[in-house]
């Protein structure tokens, strides 16, 4: 069986009562993951029901606006629910189904994870709990409308800042009390092993897509990989297959927030992150001198949150990945201009990745090629965006 370890990086920090289940998921995973009946069954979902493959758009406007660099969106926001989030979700809910497991459990933050999981428990018959930060509650209302059409139950959390992190935190404490028949579906490349190693394996098929339809598109080349990073399961997903590229620039951008200070932004792996274990795993987190975690902030509810996955806290270690941030403000002018110049109105996460553009671009050549993971649509978003900029809907 696998460590679960990316250099110093993930492990399984977890009370006593929850080990016994992380045992029988990682014995479960190990069985399965090479199963061709298993993968083939994944694979047919994914193909017939989410949507996958999805298409490697060339944004020829957005190309002409910066006038550098070809510019390739992997459109993730095409498949359904929205973003790339059902890829896993349902990949996990057909592990738990083979585990026998009756109920699945989620988090969630931007409320498309809680979507994703949701749609997959409707399409398996399963029962469905999600929880979510009640902060998150009130600025992602049609996700919740969402999951509560499909079924599921959504579950306010009102401790700390209600958040991503405490919804993690309260997901965790209701599997640790109901391991005999629940599955936690865990959204993002983080938590105790083996989910880093789970989640990755499912989103990889992101990366895996990108290098076969650059081959048709562009003669097989890229210079840049673009991703934004919060858990960072797209991202992950993203560069995984482009580890031992040198040849390919990745850069995973975070949420810079509305500013430097502490609790103002998400600055995980590109600000003041330091080692630390949150959500059962050693990884970068934001912390206080005492080793306190510090709220993160953004308005991107999927980026809200003060860790990260443990490949990425390798990667960057490691020099692999370079991880940078762009603030609110940046994501979304960013989210403005892709909506009206390519008639792709994305999700404020993605934005982030497009805000990015504005520094990488002026730096590029037109014989270069940059691929960006644009990692759901922005729906979900539409109504906070217009709250920040003042309209009213």
């Amino acid at each position: 069986m696998t460590t679960g370890r990316f250099g110093k990086y993930g492990g399984q920090f977890v009370p006593e009562i929850v080990m016994p289940v992380l045992t029988e998921l990682q014995a479960a995973y190990e069985k399965y993951k090479d199963d061709e009946d298993f993968k083939a069954e994944v694979r047919g979902y994914l193909e017939r029901y989410a949507g996958r493959p999805t298409m490697l758009y060339y944004a020829k406007r957005l190309t002409e606006h910066y006038g550098g660099a070809k510019i390739f969106l992997k459109r993730e926001d095409l498949l359904h629910t929205g973003a790339h989030k059902i890829t896993n979700a349902l990949g996990q809910a057909v592990l738990a189904k083979r585990m026998g497991k009756k109920r699945v459990i989620a988090e969630t933050g931007a409320g498309q994870h809680g979507v994703a999981t949701a749609t997959a428990a409707a399409l398996f018959g399963m029962e469905c709990h999600v929880f979510m930060g009640t902060t998150d509650i009130e600025r992602q209302k049609l996700n919740v409308f969402r999951m509560k059409l499909l079924g599921a139950q959504v579950i306010p959390v009102s401790s700390g800042t209600g958040t991503l992190k405490d919804a993690t935190s309260e997901a965790i404490r209701y599997w640790a009390a109901h391991i005999e028949d629940t599955h936690y579906i865990i959204g993002s490349a983080v938590g105790p092993h083996p989910y880093p190693t789970i989640v990755r394996d499912f989103q990889s098929c992101i990366g895996n897509e990108i290098r076969a339809q650059a081959k048709k598109e562009t003669g097989g080349r890229i210079d840049y990989l673009l991703a934004c990073v919060g858990g960072g399961s797209n991202s992950i997903g993203t560069f995984y297959e482009f580890r031992d590229d040198k040849a390919v620039k990745k850069i995973g951008i975070e949420a810079g927030g509305r500013g430097e200070a502490e609790g103002d932004n998400a600055k995980t792996l590109s600000g003041t992150g330091k080692p630390g274990v949150l959500h059962g795993a050693y990884s970068y987190v934001l912390q206080d001198g005492d080793g306190q975690i510090v709220e993160a902030y953004s308005l991107s509810a999927g980026l809200d949150y003060p860790g990260v996955g443990p490949e990425h806290s390798y990667f960057k270690d490691a020099g692999i990945v370079e991880y940078v941030s762009v603030t609110d403000t940046e994501a979304l002018d960013a989210f403005r201009r892709l909506s009206e110049i390519e008639g792709i109105i994305p999700a404020l996460e993605s934005a982030h990745a497009l805000a990015y553009l504005e520094k990488l671009m002026p730096k590029t050549k037109k014989d270069e090629v940059v691929v960006l993971c644009l990692s759901g649509r922005g729906d979900k978003d539409v109504q906070m965006v217009a709250k920040a900029l003042g309209e009213e809907l």
